[in-house]
C-alpha cells in the first residue's frame, strides 16, 4: 500500500500584468498528484493557466520540516 508524503512544490507564476514566486506544500502519494494539486489550487483561487506556472523545484519534506 502507497504512504502519503509530503511535497514542497517551489516555482514562478508569470502572468502579463503579475510576476509572483511561491512555495506550496501538498501532501500526495506521488510528487506528480502534488503538482496536479498545485495547478487545480491556482487555476481556481487565481485564474493562473498551467502554462504561466514555473516550477523551479519539487521536494519530498519530513513532517519535522513542515511549515
Amino acid at each position: 500500500m502507497s504512504e502519503i508524503k509530503t511535497y514542497r512544490i517551489t516555482g514562478w507564476i508569470n502572468k502579463p500584468n503579475f510576476k509572483s514566486k511561491f512555495r506550496k506544500e501538498f501532501r500526495a502519494i506521488k510528487p506528480e498528484h502534488a503538482l496536479e494539486e498545485l495547478y487545480k489550487l491556482f487555476g481556481s483561487k487565481h485564474r493562473v493557466k498551467r502554462f504561466q506556472i514555473r516550477i523551479e523545484s519539487i521536494e519530498e519534506v519530513s513532517s519535522e520540516e513542515t511549515e
